[in-house]
């Protein structure tokens, strides 16, 4: 006989982190246990994450400098994978989440949640540099991963 596992009863792989805040304005909202929970489960595969939250100048820095579009964006991955570990550093961009958070009506941890999520699909591999593969793949997964963790559709359209 086999035996299902259902999703919710699976264990979710293991996560070393690194929390960091080079810009400390969302430190409170951003506890490690939080953080932590939301990067694993995303995860398919072990993983070793270090999160950097910084402001804007290091973000445009960095933006500029790997990717070579000159302006700070919300969440940049930098993805070290060998399997069967995902090794990565998500860096975000705090006073660009707070604009788009508030921008959107979303709450700062939501959006917070939402960033790391799709930061840890980008290191898995997950892409949306097509449209019809961004809406079928990886948005499809970020709602998911977050529908399991309590949040809101990200893509929903807020009510007017």
């Amino acid at each position: 006989m086999t035996q299902r596992v259902s999703k919710a009863s699976k264990a979710r792989p293991s996560l070393s982190l690194s929390l960091q805040f080079a810009d400390p304005r969302h430190r409170a909202q951003l506890p490690r246990h939080h953080v932590a929970r939301w990067i694993r489960a995303a995860l398919e595969l072990p993983g070793e994450f270090t999160v950097r939250i910084v402001d804007a100048e290091e973000a445009q820095g960095l933006n500029r400098d790997y990717r070579g579009k000159d302006y700070a964006t919300n969440v940049l991955t930098f993805d070290y994978s060998a399997e069967p570990v995902v090794a990565a550093d998500l860096v975000l961009c705090a006073p660009v989440v707070e604009a788009e958070a508030a921008a959107a009506g979303k709450t700062l941890v939501a959006h917070y949640a939402h960033l790391l999520v799709h930061g840890a699909l980008h290191a898995q591999g997950y892409d949306h540099e097509d449209d019809e593969e961004a809406a079928e793949c990886m948005e499809a997964r970020e709602r998911e991963v977050l529908a399991a963790l309590g949040f809101d559709d990200p893509y929903a359209e807020p009510a007017a």
